[in-house]
């Protein structure tokens, strides 16, 4: 049986609507036990809320059921997160009263720890070709040099993103405005059921939750924050890529864009953050150039990215299994941690983003000057460990 707060937040992400500040306020101020506790046994209201608001919560609470949520997703192979947790990515806590009451999650990476190196691609749904090309592009290069790609899912410049990081075996994150049971959109079953097997799909909505729009804009908020910089590739001026490109630029993260014809309005956007506050991006090497000011392609100085005595026993095993000298193949490293290649991959990931390791085409070595003990990360880099 989970832990009662674990409980509480689970039902909690049921009951309420992803982002909702006045929940937030009640559990910064209560905690979740009590939050769960007055909802569930329909009491006085809390503070702050209109009796009608409050009549839709107790319905909302009568029907919650974390045990059975909990119970689903280990069914689907995946977990909940919560504040606190060791997978849990600080950089979420700049929302303040805003952050997610808890993640679900599928996939094998650690959402902490392939979210340390990780760009949001986001853009039009009913995007050119030349948006398209352009994403997969940047995707392609991004993951090539080890970044995790950032974005929704949804079809246009979203599926070009996660499709371009997948095409050579890069990290890819989907931030979902449904359950991450939810085929959502139906045509992207196939894609999605790839990335949880080489990524991780996120949902703040519990399993089974349908998306709507209002939570389209919502979940823009997460891509924003859980990521280093936001590159908006095609947008037309009532785009909800640009509700994504407010919340980066308010979190203090780097906001891009990438120009496109002056005679498409799907790039009027793009074309409106570059004459404001986005910088002008064309290819991955100017977005790592400027995601790296952050603090991950800075010198590290003499003292290490994390200390390998935190790292995880089967991250470790990996990290052991890698050559001292040259570079392995997937299937060569596998072998010498015994364990599955998919496990291996999804370890490399993990390691490769905390600098341990890089990636040389297809194959693995370790990161150059690099020790099995890794340099730490100074205590005022955002989103370390």
């Amino acid at each position: 049986m989970p832990p009662p707060e674990r409980l509480a937040r689970a039902a909690l992400a049921r009951v309420a609507e992803p982002g909702d500040p006045l929940v937030g306020r009640w559990l910064a101020e209560l905690g979740p036990l009590a939050v769960w506790e007055a909802l569930r046994s329909g009491g006085a209201a809390l503070p702050g809320v209109g009796a009608e608001r409050w009549a839709g919560l107790l319905l909302r609470a009568g029907r919650a059921a974390p045990e059975r949520d909990m119970g689903l997703i280990g069914e689907l192979g995946g977990r909940f997160v919560c504040p606190g947790d060791r997978e849990w990515p600080s950089q979420l806590d700049d929302l303040g009263v805003a952050r997610p009451i808890g993640l679900w999650l599928r996939g094998a990476c650690s959402l902490r720890f392939v979210s340390l190196r990780s760009v949001a691609l986001v853009g039009a749904r009913a995007c050119t070709d030349y948006g398209a090309h352009v994403t997969a592009e940047l995707a392609t290069g991004l993951a090539e040099r080890g970044w995790t790609v950032v974005s929704g899912a949804a079809y246009g410049i979203d599926g070009a993103a996660h499709r371009g990081a997948l095409s050579v075996s890069g990290a890819t994150i989907a931030v979902l405005a449904c359950g991450v049971d939810v085929s959502y959109p139906s045509a992207h079953r196939e894609l999605l059921d790839r990335i949880a097997a080489g990524g991780l799909l996120v949902a703040e909505l519990a399993p089974g939750d349908h998306p709507t729009r209002g939570r389209f804009i919502l979940r823009n908020r997460v891509i924003a924050a859980l990521t280093r910089g936001t590159v908006v590739v095609e947008a037309g001026r009532r785009s909800g890529a640009l509700n994504t490109a407010g919340h980066a630029r308010r979190l203090g993260r780097h906001l891009m864009a990438v120009p496109g014809p002056v005679t498409s309005g799907l790039s009027a956007g793009a074309h409106r953050l570059i004459r404001g506050e986005a910088t002008l991006v064309g290819d991955a090497a100017e977005i790592v150039e400027l995601v790296g000011e952050m603090g991950e392609l800075a010198d590290p100085g003499p003292a290490p990215l994390v200390p390998r005595d935190l790292l995880a026993p089967r991250a470790a095993l990996v990290l052991d299994a890698l050559p001292g000298q040259g570079d392995g193949t997937l299937a060569e490293i596998a072998g010498g941690a015994c364990t599955s290649e998919a496990d291996a991959l999804a370890r490399l990931r993990e390691l490769c983003g905390l600098g341990f390791v890089e990636r040389v085409g297809e194959r693995w070595r370790l990161a150059p000057e690099s020790t099995r003990h890794a340099r730490a990360v100074p205590a005022s880099a955002p989103g370390g460990p």
